[in-house]
């Protein structure tokens, strides 16, 4: 697998027709869109198509225009794509939207023991003193991303406590993968199993922080966030199945494999650079590329899913239909791919 050659030219139709079947869907502001938005911010940036952007900044101005609405957590995963589109256009517009997204998070989203954000889905005290991986891409990468564009150190310190209490209360420190929640009221992990999207969550945002954040180094919180990806990465790629893709439990032999999991895991393992990954990464798209329609769509994605209470539910959740999470990380995905391949040149093996 290793001895193949990518072209970065037969990656970008893939990409293209996802971004296209993408910008069909009917979603509303909230997290699936902010995924599926922040895989097109991706495909942007990495291609440089500025047809991606004009997509993207036309249906955001849609939403704008018919009212936004209120904060949650999971909601704030929309302040992706308005760092992308401020960053592309300067339209302070956009900025306005992030910023009070921010404002949301420091002073009105409920928090728990040391300032840790509880998993939100709505207005409501929905999951009492519950930290779910999710919030690690909901919330945290967004802080940080914008905690180094105004250079709030404050700000910045927030985000790596998420990372920092997220990773004690949720990652195994026997194995090193993650469970899907923890509730502090008890003090469990409720059904207590290695749900594949929370890791692709978790692992996926941490391969960020080193990219995203200058001098990284001397924050000390980044030591955790290094140690914990190297931990979890080392037992993910002995999970990885014959297909190269990653199943919805991890370590059950007897739940599908789920694709947007797949795509988060690989797309850490592309972002972190280890070279012994690299046959890792090129199994995982081969089996991605294998589950994404002629038109974009990226099958077999789970749907949404909470903390289920035993192993069958995880298993017989569906995954029958297109989903921005599927949609957002196997962009997320082919963007980290094409930016490897074309750093190391066309002709390299990944």
């Amino acid at each position: 697998m290793s001895d193949k050659i990518i072209d970065p030219s037969t990656l970008l139709p893939v990409i293209d027709a996802i971004v296209k079947r993408t910008m069909r869907m009917d979603m509303t502001w909230d997290w699936p869109c902010g995924v599926a938005y922040y895989g097109i911010g991706q495909a942007y940036t990495a291609t440089g198509n500025e047809e991606y952007l004009n997509l993207l900044k036309d249906r955001v101005d849609e939403y704008m225009e018919l009212g936004l609405p209120g904060w949650s957590v999971n909601a704030c995963a929309m302040g992706h794509a308005m760092i992308t589109l401020y960053e592309a256009t300067n339209d302070t517009k956009y900025w306005d939207v992030a910023l009070s997204k921010l404002d949301y998070l420091r002073n009105n989203a409920l928090r728990f023991g040391d300032k840790v954000l509880q998993h939100t889905v709505s207005s409501k005290n929905d999951f009492p003193e519950q930290a779910w991986a999710d919030t690690l891409f909901m919330a945290a990468y967004f802080m940080l991303r914008a905690g180094v564009i105004l250079k709030d150190e404050d700000l910045k310190n927030d985000a790596l406590n998420q990372y920092y209490w997220h990773i004690k209360y949720l990652q195994d420190p026997v194995g090193g993968l993650w469970y899907h929640g923890y509730d502090n009221l008890t003090g469990g992990h409720m059904s207590g199993f290695f749900w594949g999207r929370a890791n692709a969550w978790a692992a996926y945002t941490m391969s960020q922080v080193g990219r995203v954040l200058p001098e990284w180094y001397l924050y000390p919180q980044t030591l955790d966030v290094i140690g914990s990806t190297n931990e979890q990465l080392s037992t993910l790629k002995l999970l990885q199945t014959e297909d190269g893709l990653w199943r919805t439990l991890l370590d059950d032999p007897g739940s599908y494999e789920e694709v947007s999991a797949s795509c988060g895991i690989a797309a850490a393992m592309a972002s972190r650079g280890n070279p012994l990954h690299r046959k890792h990464i090129k199994a995982a798209l081969d089996g991605v590329l294998k589950n994404i329609a002629p038109d974009g769509k990226v099958m077999n994605v789970s749907g949404g899913t909470a903390i289920m209470r035993d192993r069958e539910g995880y298993r017989s959740i569906s995954r029958d239909w297109i989903q921005g999470w599927g949609q957002g990380l196997a962009l997320a995905f082919l963007a980290t791919v094409l930016r490897m391949v074309n750093a190391a040149g066309t002709s390299s093996a990944l």
